[in-house]
């Protein structure tokens, strides 16, 4: 099975997609955690995500689809992988289903996680001040969620049209969002 995670950053993916990973097995490909590991490794790419991603900007396309295929191979020996971060665009989506395709797979469900702009931002504050993440910094977080919201609300209409969308309360605590998410798992029958 093949899971994408959907939301704004900061809204609680990484804790889902991690009680996931513990559950059912599956491996979760977290662009932003490939990214800051690309980050501090210290490479040519490395030096490049960490001049986007400092600038509060979004790594192209070929960057990250690069990093997500990598991956894959290890994703379909653990029966499916969770997207954490990924696809942002309508472009990536597209890649991504071309990519699934070739391998005779899909994406079989995307969850939205909504939430208040306004209330992440506080929650990120908290987290920069516990955790002292760059990416985290308030005022490149505010870049980062306004990137977000212009480049991925096209992706909601692409993934409802295909009958793969379930919207659930991100606000929620982290227990019932879980509830959520397991019971729209066993509604699609995965």
């Amino acid at each position: 099975m093949n899971l994408i995670l959907f939301g704004p950053p900061a809204a609680g993916k990484g804790t889902q997609a991690k009680r996931l990973v513990t559950g059912r097995g599956m491996v979760q490909l977290s662009t932003g955690d490939m990214l800051r590991a690309a980050r501090t490794s210290g490479s040519e790419l490395g030096q490049r995500v960490a001049a986007i991603m400092d600038g509060g900007l979004l790594v192209s396309d070929d960057i990250v689809i690069a990093l997500i295929e990598e991956r894959l191979p290890e994703t379909e020996a653990a029966g499916g992988a969770i997207f954490d971060g990924f696809p942002r665009t309508i472009a990536q989506a597209q890649e991504l289903d071309k990519m699934l395709s070739a391998r005779g797979a899909a994406i079989d469900l995307v969850i939205r996680l909504k939430v208040d702009d306004a209330a992440l931002i506080e929650r990120i504050g908290k987290r920069f001040a516990a955790e002292g993440r760059s990416d985290d910094n308030p005022e490149v977080f505010v870049t980062r969620l306004a990137a977000y919201n212009e480049q991925t609300a096209p992706l909601l209409p692409y993934y409802k049209d295909q009958g793969k969308l379930v919207e659930l309360d991100g606000m929620a605590t982290v227990e019932a969002v879980a509830e959520a998410i397991d019971a729209a798992l066993a509604s699609a029958g995965k």
